[in-house]
């Protein structure tokens, strides 16, 4: 058997071929490194500010549903009846049992937010644990987004009533 010229010469590794493949592997390490540092082919979203808030309190009544209250003000924000909103219900209980599980207290409201590129967000502020509710399709979106009519789009950033301050967003704070 005859060993190709260029991979061995005497049983060893020709010079050429190693430097061939260390100058290549070098050539990708610097195209990649060049290519995070300038953000080639990377697209860059700006984050979706909050412009709408409510604060949600959960109460279970005796015939099984759920009644869905402004905390502020415990306005009926709507009332969840048994067989009827059940990715609410569901989701709704996720989280008290996440709750129940830490201990935690019952009181503390969820938040549920609207962003101004028109996704809904759900938190809860003692836990840490938040939802993207367009992440469950259109139908299960809808029946949180009824929950929080849109209101008008704010004419410019920072002249929203009813948008959280960054300082607010971060903290979970509701109003």
């Amino acid at each position: 058997m005859r060993a190709h010229a260029l991979a061995r010469a005497n049983g060893r590794t020709s010079g050429a071929l190693v430097a061939g493949v260390g100058a290549l592997v070098g050539f990708v390490v610097l195209a990649v490194t060049v290519g995070r540092v300038e953000s080639v082919g990377l697209t860059r979203m700006e984050p979706a500010r909050p412009v709408q808030s409510l604060a949600l309190r959960v109460e279970d009544a005796a015939d099984g549903s759920i009644a869905l209250r402004e905390a502020g003000e415990g306005a009926l924000v709507a009332t969840v009846r048994p067989g009827e909103d059940n990715f609410i219900r569901a989701t709704l209980r996720g989280f008290a049992q996440g709750r129940l599980r830490a201990g935690l207290s019952r009181e503390v409201p969820f938040t549920l937010t609207r962003f101004d590129d028109g996704a809904l967000r759900l938190d809860d502020p003692l836990t840490g644990r938040s939802v993207d509710l367009g992440a469950f399709g259109p139908s299960n979106f809808g029946a949180f987004a009824r929950l929080m009519p849109a209101r008008e789009p704010c004419p410019a950033a920072g002249s929203c009533p009813n948008a959280l301050s960054p300082a607010e967003s971060v903290l979970g704070v509701a109003r």
